[in-house]
């Protein structure tokens, strides 16, 4: 049997509330509809193992893409994100009025370039890039620096996606219909390895939107289970906030202050024009995680202090 996130060339369409899709025929979700079999996905030689996701029972939700189950499961994933510093006058001009962006020092707030290659998952393989903004967590209490400690250690990080283009027509439905996320389909490709981590993302026109490539930071390998981190993302869905949780198992991961031998192009686009809108100064840290694993879950109403 092929490895499960292998890719067919055929494709079958399928109905996510009340839009049609095509997904590979013969894929994890074509055959399972997001209730995988773990055993199956552990004979893949992609994935190293599935302990972290036999801990994490789904549950079956109504949702604006029809009746689903959550967590949205990632059994290999690899990811980079630029964290770069930017003037808060800049960011708030981005922000809703709802959201504080998390500052480091009076003035200077935080954003980010991120590109992810999901090689096994639920809905299949594709890659995603995001540009977004750090922000305080909801009802937060003062504790900005903490916040901003534990958000550049990776632990514990809460953000406004700006924009998220991914190569999938299934992964733009679930992400926009169901999350609120503003996905788009792009043609799109992340390379990630021990060696060096690239992403380059198309323009409508087939031109550039944005490309990075820096060396990769040297890896440090850890049990399933040793380190976990979360990202919690705000979006609004029919008016209302809500709050997506992901939480990813680094399996191998490593990051670089400053990092040397960066190269980030900006072209033509939507990602370029996110990035430039909020001015951002330099580059202080690059985190890479050639093998991780992944729990998206089902976006939940959040409580947001009105500023009007």
């Amino acid at each position: 049997m092929a490895p499960t996130g292998k890719l067919t060339d055929r494709t079958v369409e399928v109905d996510l509330g009340g839009r049609r899709v095509l997904v590979p025929e013969g894929g994890l979700y074509d055959r399972f509809r997001m209730d995988t079999d773990l055993d199956e996905v552990e004979r893949d030689p992609q994935v190293s193992s599935v302990g972290f996701f036999r801990r994490m029972p789904k549950s079956r939700v109504d949702s604006r893409i029809g009746p689903t189950l959550t967590p949205n499961f990632y059994y290999r994933i690899s990811t980079a994100r630029l964290t770069m510093l930017a003037p808060t006058k800049a960011i708030r001009a981005r922000l809703p009025r709802e959201l504080d962006p998390l500052e480091i020092a009076p003035g200077l707030g935080i954003v980010s370039v991120m590109a992810f290659r999901y090689d096994v998952c639920d809905i299949d393989f594709y890659t995603e890039a995001a540009v977004g903004i750090a922000v305080k967590p909801a009802r937060h209490g003062g504790l900005g620096l903490l916040d901003m400690v534990t958000g550049l250690k990776n632990d514990s990080l809460h953000s406004y996606v700006l924009s998220l283009p991914v190569s999938t027509e299934i992964a733009q439905v679930r992400g926009h219909d169901g999350y609120g996320f503003p996905k788009w389909v792009a043609d799109l490709d992340v390379d990630i390895d021990t060696e060096r981590t690239s992403a380059r993302i198309a323009n409508d026109q087939d031109g550039l939107d944005l490309a990075l490539s820096a060396p990769t930071p040297k890896q440090t390998a850890r049990p399933t289970g040793e380190h976990v981190s979360t990202l919690t993302s705000y979006t609004t869905i029919d008016g209302a906030w809500h709050s997506t949780t992901s939480q990813i198992n680094m399996l191998s991961s490593g990051a670089a202050r400053f990092p040397r031998g960066l190269d980030l192009q900006l072209g033509e686009g939507r990602m370029s024009d996110d990035l430039r809108s909020l001015k951002p100064i330099r580059t202080i840290q690059l985190d890479v995680t050639t093998d991780g694993q992944l729990a998206l879950h089902m976006p939940v109403p959040t409580s947001i202090q009105d500023r009007s």
